[in-house]
């Protein structure tokens, strides 16, 4: 049985240990936006491919994410959405490319069609986040994207 995307993410997050809750639909995860994610999930984003300053950028700034340690606490909301955000499209680029170095290439590289942005830089919004599935979709259907 192969994973949901949602099951996925929440794979790369660090699972059950690190979320506190077993994830197996997208509202499942939406929950534990909600309930806001530890920082130790931000290791996820790194396993999956993302650098430090992109999660400095895209997601919580290293000074700020310094101060929530030190006073242990989670991530925001925000910042918790963030996060899945940009692990869900990781996961989609390396599921419709089947490779996760292509997909991770793809996810930095400019399009033409986003004005010259990266997929990684659009997805910083949820609007952003459906463009790049919508585009990730027609990649996967064989159009033209």
């Amino acid at each position: 049985m192969s994973r949901t995307i949602a099951e996925e993410v929440a794979r790369k997050l660090g699972g059950a240990v690190v979320l506190g809750t077993e994830i197996h639909s997208q509202a499942d995860l939406a929950t534990a936006v909600r309930n806001r994610l530890p920082l130790s999930a931000l290791k996820g984003l790194t396993l999956a491919g993302m650098s430090n300053q992109e999660i400095e950028q895209l997601v919580i700034p290293q000074r700020t994410r310094r101060h929530r340690a030190d006073k242990k606490q989670p991530l925001t909301v925000d910042e918790s959405d963030r996060a899945v955000r940009l692990v869900r499209i990781q996961t989609l680029a390396e599921e419709t490319f089947g490779d996760k170095e292509k997909a991770n290439r793809w996810l930095r590289g400019t399009l033409a069609e986003l004005g010259g942005e990266t997929p990684l830089v659009i997805a910083q919004t949820e609007a952003g986040a459906r463009v790049i599935e919508t585009i990730l979709g027609k990649i996967a259907w064989g159009a033209a994207a």
